[in-house]
């Protein structure tokens, strides 16, 4: 709820002049002085969407947020995926998601991405529509003094019969009450518009996973089948895909689990029961100051202190039922966590894939090694028969040569060399196999 000397200053940066209206020198000065800071910011409402520029510090004091937290929406930034529940607004940075939910609104600083566009139409779609009267009754807090003093009168009657042990009847304490009243689960907005953010970043990451599925499974089974330049560097590519996806799908897996881990900060994210219990605390101290004075005795008056305190200590221990939260991240971590499988399937595959290629090339690289022995056991064999022809070259006088048919000679001792190398070359490849160096 604002407060009343916040609400003229809140007039002067949400309000567009009037037509024909001139700015005073001071205002034209501080727009200069903002105008570098400010920019376009998509509002998406229960009433609608709407571009609205903003500058940083006017987003900080609507929403309660530091400096630090508006950081990781800082496009020029590299954040990775975070959800940060905070006293008046959720930041959500998930993927090419952006934006700061609050318990009416949502903003999103980058809602003129491509990429962002199918998302901004379904959370229109998802948090524009009417969800019945509790959900009407729990923004209408901005009334007339009378009637407020009136509904926080019978808020405290109603404090005071559950403290007796009296259940009220009529309307119940809070929207979330009304709803299940009614017959009809229906979530806050900021769950709403959580949902949606969440839904997106999981679509995204699942198309991109599919996408990746596609083209590595036809890519891996080329390369099997015939490896080449062209075929390594296609899955050289896959896999770097593969490794920068899969450390996008576990970061949002993590965020996830640690929310769910923590109950703190899941309750931090309950914004509508923060703000009706907040506006249930203003209308009790609003109307023990008016009951305090003149009209009520010393007893009620402490009656009224101790309910006053009661209201403004339930906002400090603030406890909701996380049960409703939890089962909503439950369901995208599941999602999640089934994405993070197939990509975990798919480097299996890849592993796989490379050990089989890296076998086939051991394979290959044992075959040249058996034909390099082969070979290098020729070149000896050759070099014996080399040997034996460069003795029998020499000058020297010998028998052989003074035979009186040199050429029959001639032939047995040819024939006789070759033969002796063939039966030495089988008789080294025999003991090599028989030996296992060769196969």
């Amino acid at each position: 709820m604002r407060s009343p000397k916040a609400a003229p200053e809140d007039e002067l940066h949400h309000r567009p002049p009037a037509a024909g209206a001139t700015p005073p020198p001071a205002q034209q000065a501080a727009g200069r002085r903002k105008g570098t800071a400010s920019r376009a910011w998509l509002v998406v409402s229960d009433c609608g969407a709407y571009l609205e520029e903003v500058g940083k510090h006017s987003i900080m004091r609507r929403t309660g947020l530091p400096a630090r937290d508006l950081r990781v929406l800082d496009p020029l930034l590299s954040y990775p995926s975070t959800i940060l529940g905070r006293e008046r607004a959720i930041v959500i940075n998930l993927e090419h998601i952006k934006a700061i939910i609050t318990a009416t609104e949502v903003l999103i600083p980058n809602s003129k991405d491509p990429m962002v566009a199918p998302f901004v139409q379904d959370l229109q779609s998802r948090v524009s529509s009417s969800y019945g009267a509790p959900q009407q009754a729990a923004e209408s807090s901005d009334v007339d003094g009378e009637a407020m003093a009136k509904d926080a009168s019978m808020g405290i009657t109603k404090q005071n019969n559950m403290s007796a042990g009296e259940t009220p009847e009529g309307s119940p304490t809070n929207p979330m009450d009304a709803c299940k009243h009614g017959g009809t689960k229906v979530l806050p907005f900021e769950f709403r518009a959580l949902e949606v953010c969440l839904e997106s970043a999981c679509r995204c990451l699942e198309s991109e996973t599919s996408t990746l599925e596609q083209e590595a499974y036809p890519a891996l089974d080329e390369l099997t089948s015939k490896i080449s330049t062209l075929n390594l560097e296609r899955v050289r590519q896959i896999k770097s895909r593969l490794v920068t996806i899969s450390g996008r799908v576990q970061k949002v897996r993590d965020e996830l689990e640690q929310l769910l881990d923590d109950d703190m900060d899941m309750a931090e994210m309950y914004l509508s029961e923060k703000l009706a219990q907040q506006r249930i605390g203003e209308s009790s101290s609003r109307v023990d100051i008016d009951h305090d004075s003149f009209e009520v005795e010393e007893d009620r008056d402490e009656d009224f202190k101790d309910e006053t305190e009661y209201s403004h200590g339930s906002l400090g221990c603030f406890k909701p039922n996380i049960e409703e939260l939890e089962m909503l991240l439950e369901a995208y971590f599941v999602q999640i966590d089934g994405t993070l499988n197939k990509l975990s399937h798919l480097r299996e595959y890849v592993d796989d894939t490379e050990d089989y290629i890296n076998i086939m090339l051991d394979e290959k690289q044992n075959q040249l090694l058996q034909m390099g022995v082969m070979l290098s056991t020729a070149t000896m064999v050759l070099t014996a028969g080399v040997v034996v022809v460069g003795l029998f070259g020499m000058n020297i006088q010998i028998d052989l040569f003074n035979a009186p048919a040199p050429s029959i000679k001639f032939w047995e001792t040819t024939f006789g060399t070759i033969g002796g190398c063939i039966v030495l070359y089988v008789f080294a490849i025999g003991w090599g196999k028989k030996s296992g160096l060769l196969q």
